[in-house]
């Protein structure tokens, strides 16, 4: 008798620390998905700040041209040599960036390395020579000239074939552009193969 009851609670014991093993289990996979779905909404919210300062950044008129417009983009921006026509003469383009040069601490013995950069174009509605537009970027590299003259020319089309806004392409040139490039490929207007396989050194 005493030997029957000595297994039943021990049966029982065992049931409890089975139970209780489930039971800590099932926190520990409640904390896991709370923690999963925090993380996710952290992600999206930051992915959303990130979009709206690009696309406040994109859009600051100091840095555009008024005369361009989504309703007239066939006129501008998409009429071929449209920024040969707008464009300031290249003796005072040059003279701008031995400026910024020189604001930089930047030898103009070095200059040959750097291009005068507009951070929204002229073919995407940026304007030609607002000094908030202007900038420098080293040609080569992750985040060099050429990589960007080559995304540039994607957005321009695809903005030219109604396939994306002016104003998106805007915000995708502008800011940290070089995070575009690289995601690019899964945008909607994703049929040039050439963007996504450039190499870092520009090349």
């Amino acid at each position: 008798m005493n030997e029957g009851k000595k297994n039943a609670l021990d049966e029982a014991h065992g049931i409890s620390r089975i139970e209780s093993t489930i039971s800590d289990a099932g926190r520990v996979a409640g904390l896991a998905r709370k923690m999963c779905l925090r993380a996710m909404a952290l992600v999206a919210m930051s992915v959303g700040l990130y979009l709206h300062a690009s696309v406040s950044f994109a859009q600051d008129a100091s840095m555009l041209d008024e005369r361009v417009s989504q309703q007239n983009i066939v006129t501008t921006i998409c009429r071929p040599g449209y920024a040969d026509t707008v464009s300031p003469p290249f003796d005072d383009m040059m003279e701008l960036k031995d400026r910024l040069l020189a604001e930089r601490g930047i030898d103009a013995g070095h200059g040959t390395r750097y291009a005068l950069d507009r951070r929204v174009p002229i073919v995407l509605g940026g304007s030609p020579d607002a000094q908030d537009n202007l900038d420098l970027l080293p040609w080569g590299g992750h985040k060099g000239e050429r990589r960007k003259e080559l995304l540039t020319a994607k957005l321009k089309r695809c903005v030219c074939e109604g396939r994306m806004s002016l104003t998106d392409a805007q915000a995708a040139i502008a800011g940290n552009w070089s995070a575009h490039y690289a995601g690019f490929g899964s945008a909607p207007c994703d049929d040039d193969s050439g963007v996504a396989s450039i190499g870092s050194d520009g090349s």
